[in-house]
């Protein structure tokens, strides 16, 4: 193939003449969804495809971890185990469809083998089974890890695969529009950085009829957050499109660290660090067992967080107070809390012995009874401490700055058993994908990018022969690529500073963490709802930038005041429908107290006769509406061999032909 349909023919609208793109599909997105959605786009035969991608080595996938990051999969040793409970677990996590969850289950082994030919290195025993761990809400050992680079590990392999096929990756692109009618796709505006100085200001028009968007979760919506700084997602193009949004309340908070932001998870609490917090005198004491009763049993809840590292309003009388004790240190009182690993906490004088027998045990049978929690560190995990160090701090000699932050995304866009949205062609994969609902066994999103991002290119291969309306794209591109350009010039500004798109989203990041994380106020977040709204209105009339780079802050920033706006909408629905549930804990006068020395913070408790339902939120003019609707349930396909064989062989005979 000679053809370089990668570069770009020109269309002149007005006086202005624009970049033009013309693909069978395109991917949104470089971690390891989208790497896999073209690598998968490819091998299928779709072969006018390319990547768009803010930067190639931006996002979560490729710059985040955890202790040990978790890859949830089918079990494959030892452990029996069956698509079908696989995907009655998944669909256990309220709010699953059972056709997403049935599909995330049977093509669990598939996506986890390619992976291994790939190079992740996933370790075996000596006999080549991949050997698992139990994992959060997981029923069996199905959990797997690389170490606590795995994303990052995945999107280089699949990275390399695609580059060794040739598939073209634009970067330096931020799509920002997706160019919709009556409720099809037919292409996308996008930002080109290295044209911002050209008569068009880098508005570049992209006609495809289908679109893989894989740009990760929301992430840029919260200022407490432990997702890289890169990474921001964009979300809001597609629900302001008309893309309906899935359990978009649903997130996953938890303790991280915050100069590097990181995970702190498994044995980072599993040694039994010290917690301290510095007022703005800085003076210091440890708190933790100011709270409990005893030392001790601060110490058994926080050796707890290990495994229970997100919050869970189900364990607010057990591990995940320790969440809401820091929040409290860090929000009510606004002090600085950090993790110290070079002194033994309070509680530790008679050594193992006070502790519970879980706790001293687990310590015991690892080895880990060093004299400091540091010392145990480094004797069951010093990659741990390596990373850390890596990014300019040691363990060995200062406290680690934490706090509570958002952590993944479990709602998202709508997706059906294709990961196929509302809007057709849209597809939707990875993280920015509604997949989970309430809950999730850890590692699961793993799972998920790699099944969602191939079910999405298979469906796309399958309807590759049906091309795009050129007439009505060109309609839709060429209206819509003038507006944006006028938005851009309009908001240049001579002077730097004043409405800065910066600043905008640094307070609109810093009101959600406010009111709309793991603990939420519906008081505050309907005010704030409001508030949003003329933000959005007026944003166009406020917003002001000087150097190019910031166009791309002003386009992001749009996008996240969008999605918080949805967030919001099904935040407070999810509040009158459900309580506090999952990791949300709803403020409520005169509710349930969280008790012992907490008094202050009361919660309505989760409705014990609430549905199990899926949390559908939609555009309605300037405002987001959110409503419940029935969970799809778990497919009972039928699997008689001939039959399957007849289906199988007529959906490959609609797929392309290998051109090469």
């Amino acid at each position: 193939m000679t053809e370089k349909f990668w570069e770009p023919t020109w269309t002149k609208i007005g006086s202005v003449e624009y970049p033009v793109y013309e693909l069978d599909a395109a991917v949104i997105g470089s971690g390891c969804a989208g790497f896999n959605a073209a690598d998968s786009l490819y091998d299928m035969g779709v072969r006018r495809i390319a990547i768009f991608t803010e930067g190639r080595n931006m996002g979560t996938s490729r710059n985040t971890g955890s202790d040990k990051q978790t890859y949830y999969k089918l079990s494959l040793a030892g452990d029996p185990d069956s698509v079908q409970e696989m995907a009655e677990n998944l669909f256990d996590g309220e709010g699953v469809h059972g056709d997403n969850a049935l599909a995330e289950a049977a093509g669990s082994v598939r996506a986890f083998m390619k992976l291994c030919q790939l190079g992740v290195g996933f370790p075996t025993n000596e006999y080549g089974e991949y050997a698992g761990y139990k994992t959060d809400h997981d029923p069996r050992q199905r959990a797997t890890s690389a170490g606590p680079l795995t994303s990052k590990f995945m999107t280089e392999c699949l990275e390399k695969s695609v580059d060794a096929k040739g598939i073209h990756l634009m970067d330096g692109f931020l799509v920002t529009e997706l160019l919709v009618r009556d409720g099809k796709i037919y292409g996308f505006l996008c930002w080109d950085q290295s044209r911002a100085q050209e008569p068009c200001f880098g508005v570049s028009i992209v006609y495809t009829p289908r679109v893989i968007l894989a740009t990760g979760g929301p992430a840029g919506c919260y200022e407490a957050s432990v997702y890289p700084p890169s990474q921001c997602g964009m979300s809001g193009m597609a629900l302001r499109a008309g893309a309906r949004g899935a359990n978009l309340s649903e997130w996953q908070y938890g303790l991280a660290s915050i100069d590097f932001r990181w995970n702190v998870s498994g044995t980072y609490q599993q040694v039994l660090p010290r917690y301290i917090s510095v007022d703005e005198e800085g003076v210091e004491r440890e708190f933790l067992p100011d709270y409990f009763d005893t030392p001790e049993e601060a110490l058994n809840q926080v050796f707890l967080k290990g495994y229970q590292w997100p919050f869970d309003v189900n364990k607010i009388q057990g591990s995940s107070v320790i969440d809401i004790i820091v929040h409290h240190e860090t929000m009510a009182l606004g002090r600085k809390v950090y993790m110290d690993f070079r002194t033994n906490p309070r509680g530790l004088e008679r050594g193992l012995d006070g502790l519970s027998k879980e706790t001293a045990d687990y310590l015991r049978n690892s080895g880990a009874v060093q004299d400091t929690p540091i010392a145990r560190l480094a004797h069951m995990n010093p990659l741990a401490i390596d990373l850390y160090k890596n990014h300019n701090i040691d363990l060995y000699t200062q406290p680690l700055r934490v706090a509570i932050c958002a952590q993944h995304h479990n709602g998202g866009i709508g997706v059906d058993a294709h990961w196929e949205t509302n809007i057709s062609g849209l597809y939707v994969a990875g993280e920015a994908a509604g997949n989970f609902g309430v809950h999730r066994p850890g590692g699961s999103a793993l799972n998920a990018t790699q099944v969602g991002s191939f079910r999405a290119a298979q469906d796309i291969a399958v309807h590759h022969a049906e091309a795009l309306d050129r007439e009505t794209a060109l309609q839709l591109g060429e209206a819509a690529a003038p507006q944006l350009l006028e938005k851009i010039r309009k908001t240049q500004a001579p002077e730097d500073g004043v409405g800065n798109p910066g600043l905008i989203r640094e307070k609109a990041q810093h009101q959600m963490t406010f009111c709309a994380a793991h603990i939420r106020s519906d008081e505050e977040m309907r005010k704030y709802y409001e508030e949003l709204k003329e933000t959005i209105r007026s944003f166009d009339d406020t917003v002001r930038w000087k150097r190019p780079v910031q166009i791309g802050i002003m386009l992001r920033t749009r996008d996240i005041l969008e999605t918080q706006l949805a967030l919001l909408s099904a935040m407070i629905k999810a509040g009158e429908e459900f309580g506090s549930r999952g990791s949300a804990m709803l403020q409520q006068k005169g509710g349930k107290p969280v008790g012992g020395k907490l008094s202050e913070y009361v919660y309505q408790p989760k409705k014990t006769d609430a549905p199990n339902r899926v949390l559908v939120t939609r555009k309605e003019g300037e405002d987001y509406i959110s409503y419940t609707e029935e969970v799809r349930p778990i497919p009972q396909p039928d699997n008689w061999f001939e039959n399957v064989w007849t289906r199988y062989r007529q959906q490959q005979a609609k797929m392309p032909k290998d051109e090469c």
